[in-house]
């Protein structure tokens, strides 16, 4: 590699860095919403709980988690070449909307200013989808994990089909019409069980083939169409609560099944290959992968449970149950493996500490979360101080990963 090669090479990696620590510090704001949430049961606080929750929630989707999976997918695509002017204009834009957004809601919600970055976001999303598929490199285009990545970034476009139709439908039929909360549940759906899910899949596809570890081609178009046809359908599940016809619980149930099925597929993979991922990978990074992959059941499980109409009255019914998982989801198993995809590849160096500071947060804190769901479901004893301890425990999550932030920096 010639020199000048050679400073370009270096000069993207550092770029592709940073563009980590921003995703990082997105996060920790976030958790730090999180945390004046908690702090509303317990102290005045002046401001307007709803609006942070906007902030809270669209810091931690868009400033985390679509940051952290775009900087991955450009990093796997496009690791030996200098950052693009292009893409350095949709990052300036992506970050300029996520700031307006971070800046408006807490103080207004969902209003004219709030609403203007939030699409400003949309577009910016379909540039960066825009820009992988037309320049990936042709090397990568048929693979199997661009074939998940790239329906992962289809499902992230399909997903804004939610957000274009609430501001029909605040204006025609208002928030009490059933059509608001479904555009929600749209978006959140494909959010979190498509474009989040297949691009992790996708980026762990990468992994496999890096360490020679792939289907053959009968047996992964057999897992894609499972998968995708699982997604699409399952969605009918988040329509329960509206007491649909017959065929839209025929149609949930029929998605839980092909999931299931596509699962099974792909953890009699890995269990299959477990003796060369513990060789190849280190101590660490193997043990995160065990970890995701017990989270990822637990969301399986609950996400499956709610296919049957008593369980998905009772998520409707108790917002602590949804909230614990939508945390598991979130906090568990997207946030880990994040952190181990960015720590195998290089992007971050991720403290042992830490990392087990965070799990413990995470953990106790679902446990209080869905002890209260319980409490509230059976008439159980609620004990005291529940509140206060919730918030010293969530504390554990911004304290980690500011310590994940810092430590990167440092070493910067």
């Amino acid at each position: 590699m010639s020199r000048d090669n050679l400073l370009y090479s270096k000069m993207s990696r550092l770029d592709i860095k940073n563009h980590t620590y921003i995703a990082l510090t997105y996060f920790f704001l976030a958790a730090g919403l999180g945390i004046l949430l908690r702090l509303f049961y317990i102290t005045p606080i002046p401001g307007n709980y709803k609006y942070i929750i906007h902030a809270h929630s669209h810091t931690a989707l868009l400033g985390w988690v679509y940051l952290a999976l775009t900087t991955i997918i450009y990093r796997l695509f496009f690791q030996s070449k200098k950052l693009s002017k292009r893409y350095r204009y949709i990052f300036l834009a992506t970050n300029i909307s996520l700031l307006g957004m971070l800046f408006s809601f807490p103080f207004q919600g969902y209003a004219v200013i709030s609403i203007i970055f939030s699409t400003l976001f949309l577009f910016c999303s379909y540039f960066f989808t825009a820009y992988i598929l037309k320049n990936t490199p042709e090397k990568h285009r048929q693979t199997q994990y661009f074939k998940l990545i790239k329906a992962a970034l289809w499902y992230m476009v399909f997903s804004s089909i939610g957000p274009w139709a609430l501001g029909a439908i605040m204006s025609t039929l208002g928030k009490a019409s059933i059509w608001y909360k479904l555009s929600i549940y749209f978006y959140l759906h494909f959010q979190y069980n498509a474009w989040f899910l297949l691009a992790i899949i996708g980026i762990a596809f990468y992994l496999f083939q890096q360490l020679k570890l792939t289907f053959n081609s009968r047996e992964f178009k057999r897992f894609f169409y499972l998968l995708n046809s699982g997604v699409i359908l399952s969605f009918f599940l988040s329509t329960y609560w509206t007491n649909p016809p017959t065929i839209f619980y025929v149609l949930g149930g029929l998605g839980t099944i092909l999931l299931l099925i596509a699962f099974y597929q792909l953890f009699a993979f890995i269990l299959r290959n477990k003796d060369q991922l513990k060789a190849e990978l280190n101590s660490f990074n193997y043990q995160i992968l065990k970890i995701v992959g017990i989270l990822l059941l637990g969301k399986i499980f609950m996400q499956s449970l709610t296919a049957i109409p008593f369980f998905a009255d009772l998520a409707f019914e108790n917002l602590d149950f949804v909230i614990g998982y939508l945390h598991w989801v979130f906090l568990g198993f997207v946030s880990l493996v994040l952190f181990g995809f960015l720590n195998w590849l290089k992007l971050i160096r991720l403290p042992k500490n830490a990392f087990y500071l965070y799990l413990s947060g995470f953990l106790i804190s679902e446990m209080l979360i869905f002890y209260k769901g319980l409490v509230l479901w059976l008439g159980l004893p609620f004990f005291s101080n529940y509140f206060l301890i919730l918030v010293l425990v969530s504390a554990l999550i911004p304290i980690s990963v500011g310590w994940i932030l810092g430590f990167n920096l440092r070493k910067k």
